[in-house]
């Protein structure tokens, strides 16, 4: 296959007639989508699925030239996205995530007469999802906000990022093709380009919520356009996160070698653009580190970074930090600027008391979105806690690697200080390789995403994209299908009989 830097130009900012139009279609579509059945929707996305792996070579291709990744990265990650479907697919079929209530009419209620009550979640309407550079395709135009606003029944305008605008054109298409062939509705998969495009549209009063993947800044700015409409929309944003790991004494008695190993591969992998990258290390002092984590890193080869804008910023993140007093190098690694102005990087890791980085905490503590990380020297396991306190807000992940059996009120403390303050606590292992599965979480505090209550992977994220609506002493014919007695989609009911509430609060039960 072949990798080398993409020349065809970036496709023009998509203008605002074609904005209009791209909005009318998605509006006009986000009725026929909503009332798709379950297995007619799960259908559309499993069609999809199947679409992206049969032209897995080709989109594969394009992914290499435009985005630097390797081919078995891409190989793995479009997997992953077919898999993102399937499982959205099985999801809908399911039903559970509707969360279909039935309040029976009850004359004996406890407070009073009840009237017969029905609830189930509904699609918010339009979705416009931003793309992210370094996730091509599981957090780009097929991804997971993707698959998880149309699998709510919701139609999804895909702003491009400019990163890979080829495999965006091409990855739409292929999608787009296999919903409609699917009996999806045209309109259901539109993309735009160009940044302002993508704030014209976020504007737009026809669309109902926004997901967005990048930087900070970015995704505050978007955030605040979003709650500053005329009608508020949501927006779920992921936008930072350092993901801090902690090692205990016993941990590293059991295992240094393991954690060596670990630690320089979630550092270098993908040439560490990764938002669940390890971007601190704590350790204790003494911890005899070095010399195994400089033979690793200096052993990974040069990878080349997305674009030449995050080659700049990595630049200067790395030149801050080592320039930062109390830094000590581990491995120096090196970034190369090409002719095309692509960076090409090996891994950077250096070290620094823990006292050092709370004293240069502006300088240390922010995001480097690239292959390096700080190995953070710790003289007493009780400081852990209230030393992460001190440096970091929320986070997406946050790891403790323990000894077998460990227990002390320190190693206790640090696990209730990583749970306020991420949203994937793990024991052991290394956070990036994020599973699609139904109990994932990703997502956290302030600001690793805009909402900590929500996900972006997982079966749980499908809910970001839809909202309740309750009905009242409804006939049953003008009942959707979820809520009738007869419930022609098969979906769960959770029901409350009538009498049940002369019994509440009976523990006896």
């Amino acid at each position: 296959m072949n990798a080398q830097t993409p020349t065809p130009t970036t496709p023009a900012t998509t203008s605002p007639e074609e904005l209009d139009r791209i909005a009318r279609l998605a509006t006009d579509a986000a009725p026929a989508w909503a009332g798709t059945s379950p297995r007619d929707r799960a259908r559309a996305l499993v069609a999809a699925a199947d679409a992206l792996v049969a032209d897995k070579a080709e989109l594969v291709d394009i992914a290499m030239a435009e985005t630097g990744l390797s081919e078995a990265r891409l190989n793995g990650e479009l997997t992953r996205t077919a898999v993102q479907l399937r499982l959205f697919a099985d999801t809908i079929v399911d039903g559970e995530y509707l969360d279909v209530r039935i309040d029976e009419a009850d004359d004996a209620f406890a407070l009073g007469v009840r009237p017969d009550l029905r609830r189930y979640l509904i699609p918010v309407g339009p979705v416009l999802n931003f793309s992210a550079s370094n996730f091509p395709f599981a957090f780009s135009v097929a991804g997971g906000d993707t698959a998880a606003a149309l699998a709510a029944g919701n139609p999804v305008i895909v702003k491009a990022h400019s990163g890979h605008p080829r495999l965006s054109e091409r990855t739409a298409a292929v999608v787009a093709d296999a919903l409609e062939g699917a009996g999806a509705p045209a309109g259901v998969l539109q993309l735009i380009f160009g940044q302002q495009a993508g704030v014209l549209m976020l504007k737009d009063p026809r669309i109902a919520a926004g997901s967005f993947t990048g930087s900070i800044r970015a995704g505050r700015l978007l955030a605040d356009i979003a709650a500053a409409r005329p009608t508020p929309i949501p927006f779920y944003g992921e936008l930072g996160s350092v993901n801090p790991a902690f090692v205990t004494s016993a941990a590293l008695g059991a295992g240094a070698e393991a954690i060596a190993d670990g630690f320089v591969a979630s550092v270098a992998g993908s040439a560490g653009q990764l938002c669940t990258k390890p971007g601190f290390l704590f350790v204790p002092t003494g911890h005899g580190l070095d010399d195994g984590l400089a033979t690793r890193a200096a052993a990974v080869a040069e990878h080349r970074l997305l674009n030449p804008g995050i080659a700049r910023g990595y630049g200067e993140r790395r030149d801050s930090i080592l320039g930062t007093a109390g830094v000590r190098v581990i491995s120096e690694g090196a970034l190369r600027i090409d002719e095309d102005g692509q960076g090409w990087a090996t891994p950077t890791l250096v070290s620094v008391s823990a006292g050092d980085l709370v004293a240069h905490r502006d300088t240390l503590a922010e995001e480097a979105f690239g292959p390096l990380s700080v190995v953070v020297e710790y003289d007493d396991e009780a400081e852990l806690a209230p030393t992460a306190d001190a440096l970091f807000e929320g986070n997406l992940t946050g790891t403790v690697h323990v000894g077998d059996g460990e227990d002390s009120p320190a190693l206790r403390s640090l696990v209730g200080w990583i749970t306020e303050h991420a949203g994937r606590v793990l024991f052991g292992g290394w956070p990036t390789g994020v599973a699609v599965t139904p109990a994932q979480q990703h997502g956290g505090p302030w600001p690793a995403t805009t909402n900590d209550s929500s996900t972006s992977v997982g079966t749980a994220a499908i809910s970001r994209f839809l909202r309740p609506v309750a009905y009242q002493s409804a006939p049953q014919a003008l009942l959707p299908e979820p809520l009738r007695d007869d419930n022609p989609w098969g979906v769960p009911q959770v029901r409350a009989h009538a009498g049940e509430s002369q019994s509440w609060g009976d523990t006896s039960r």
